[in-house]
């Protein structure tokens, strides 16, 4: 069934007619107080009848507003953009005030400018009061504008009291009393103390500028150092490797390679050192490998490798005197290849040297003192057969013959964590100076440096 309307009561009295809504009227200024439809007739008679109005001028954010002999309503923001007719009666007596006060002012009469200034500040004030008071809270927030009004209060009041309290005439007297000659010589004493203070705060404060500086600098060089480090194992990585990721170093490319980490080794920290080091030695660069015999290529080892070949193979860098007297204290240099480098007075002290490899190393007068030698090889076989290098004789690595690294004159004091074995080598191969400096001591351990010469 279709809703219909309800029928009229023939008795009822004639309502009055609803106020119609105009056809400029907002569909969302209209407020419904009821509405419901149903499809059942007698539910729909049974319904209030809705009612709809008009929003009054307030809940459309209207405010009524006189346009010269009628109201209309009008919205707030809208007040800022009046007709200029409506500011002429604040504008022509602030004019008159003004004129007034000009004429009290040209012929000397003080009551005229008197009453002229009054009325000029009042009307001046009117105007502009509600500018100055939008300006000041739009400055400072609620927080800052009660801390504003506090501190004249408390200004206002320290003043009143020292006014009209006993206090101002206690504080009157005892300047009365006072020898301002003498107040001014300590014056000038306070001032020439605030002189030295100012110099001595200009001091700091130039000493903070160079600690900053110096700061930044630091800084810089380190970002400048490691963009460089990075430079270089891009550079020396597409040099050696082919175009399938594989080893690929002529001997012009090896030289070359060597040229760049001379470079590098030279203008780096020890902190850089250190990762060019590890760098090259996880990479294998510094490990001989096994060559084949035709074009000197680099053999796989079916391990997914390259082969190792102590006695005979070729290195991809070969550090030779790279790093003789090189500062590398306190670095990390774990698992690093450092075979058959000079290291003559090189400074390894506190350096992390686990699992390193110094055998054929020439260690003389290098420093290693508390270094961590955990694992550390010197020498290859066994300690009582290893001899250090020789120039004449070629490496035996099953025995250990001429293969240890060079000690003599090493300095070995207070280095942790050294094996009995390379305790042994250390005591017998270092010399008198070195003995001195193994930690425990070499008590039992004949000196075989000595005794060979």
């Amino acid at each position: 069934m279709s809703p219909m309307s309800p029928m009229p009561d023939p008795n009822s009295p004639p309502r009055p007619p609803e106020r119609p809504l105009s056809s400029d009227a907002a569909p969302d200024l209209t407020v419904s107080l009821a509405s419901a439809a149903s499809n059942d007739e007698d539910e729909v008679a049974k319904l209030p009848r809705p009612v709809t109005r008009l929003a009054s001028p307030r809940e459309r954010g209207l405010i009524t507003v006189d346009r010269g002999n009628q109201y209309a309503p009008m919205r707030a923001e809208e007040l800022e953009a009046l007709p200029a007719g409506q500011q002429k009666p604040v504008l022509i007596a602030l004019a008159v005030a003004i004129a007034v006060t000009l004429v009290g002012l040209v012929f000397n009469l003080g009551w005229l400018g008197i009453v002229g200034s009054l009325v000029a500040l009042l009307l001046s004030v009117q105007v502009v009061w509600e500018d100055l008071y939008a300006a000041f809270r739009e400055m400072l927030s609620a927080r800052q504008q009660v801390l504003a009004i506090a501190l004249v209060g408390l200004s206002v009041g320290l003043v009143g009291l020292v006014r009209f309290s006993p206090l101002g005439t206690w504080m009157s007297a005892w300047a009365a009393q006072l020898d301002w000659d003498a107040v001014g010589a300590l014056g000038e004493v306070f001032g020439a103390i605030g002189q030295i203070l100012i110099a001595v705060i200009a001091v700091y404060v130039a000493w903070r500028q160079y600690v900053i500086s110096k700061d930044l600098t630091i800084q810089q060089n380190l970002i400048t150092q490691q963009q460089t480090i990075d430079s270089y194992f891009q550079g020396i990585s597409e040099l050696v490797l082919d175009s399938e990721g594989l080893l690929e170093d002529w001997p012009q490319e090896r030289a070359i390679a060597a040229g760049r980490t001379a470079a590098i080794l030279s203008s780096v920290d020890a902190g850089g050192k250190a990762k060019v080091i590890r760098f090259l030695s996880r990479s294998r660069l510094l490990t001989p490998l096994k060559r084949d015999r035709l074009l000197g290529r680099a053999i796989l080892d079916g391990a997914g490798g390259y082969e190792e070949d102590r006695t005979f193979g070729v290195r991809v860098i070969d550090l030779g005197v790279m790093l003789a007297g090189a500062n590398l204290a306190g670095t990390d240099l774990r698992w690093t290849d450092l075979s058959d480098a000079n290291l003559i007075r090189a400074n390894l002290s506190d350096c992390d040297l686990v699992k390193a490899n110094f055998s054929r190393t020439i260690l003389c007068e290098a420093s290693l003192a508390g270094a961590d030698l955990q694992s550390t090889r010197f020498f290859y076989g066994s300690a009582k057969t290893a001899t250090p290098r020789s120039r004449t004789h070629p490496p035996d690595y099953a025995t250990g013959a001429y293969t240890g690294a060079v000690i003599e004159d090493a300095d070995f004091t207070n280095a942790t964590r050294m094996s009995e074995e390379l305790r042994w080598y250390c005591c017998a191969w270092g010399g008198e100076k070195t003995r001195a400096t193994i930690p425990g001591g070499c008590e039992g351990i004949p000196n075989l440096l000595d005794a060979s010469r």
